[in-house]
């Protein structure tokens, strides 16, 4: 009653938290992540209720010039279960959203430098807007795969150790 009173007769909206749909774990391990931007993506209606119901892989996905844009190829979404003939492909390109100045310099980075942009999680963020985070990323080379396995196996271990001698 009292939250009827004081929002002008309707309850007060709930705040969401980040709902995170996808994450690429292994781009992490393949790449090494110089800068990350958050951008929006163009969908179709039954893309976003399939999103809803947090189904998509992000594992083979990569973000490319089209033109003068920027589009992320290979994300699969897959068809909306309850979608009729409107229903959408499952691995369709779809437009970044990104200011014009971004696009510029990601365009640059791709062509020039020989990076890759690869999306690193797919969410909604507060306002229920889907959103992908994206990595300008180097390949790493096996070897430094290896140190990066490494490092994680000792962190592990060095904090196993760490636990053992708190609990004794």
């Amino acid at each position: 009653m009292k939250n009827k009173a004081l929002s002008g007769g309707r309850p007060a909206k709930k705040l969401h938290a980040k709902k995170i749909v996808a994450e690429n774990k292994p781009a992490r391990f393949n790449y090494t992540i110089l800068e990350t931007v958050e951008a929006g993506l163009a969908l179709q209606g039954t893309e976003v209720k399939s999103l809803r119901k947090n189904r998509a892989s992000l594992v083979e996905a990569h973000a490319g010039p089209s033109g003068t844009e920027l589009f992320l190829f290979n994300l699969h979404i897959p068809e909306y279960t309850h979608g009729n003939r409107f229903n959408h492909e499952p691995r369709r390109p779809r437009r970044l959203l990104l200011h014009r100045r971004q696009i510029n310099k990601f365009l640059g980075a791709v062509q020039k430098k020989g990076l890759t942009l690869i999306p690193l999680s797919l969410y909604f963020n507060e306002r229920g807007r889907l959103k992908v985070d994206l990595g300008l990323a180097r390949g790493k080379k096996l070897h430094d795969k290896r140190e990066t396995e490494k490092r994680r196996d000792w962190d592990r271990s060095a904090a196993r150790l760490m636990r053992r001698s708190v609990s004794e």
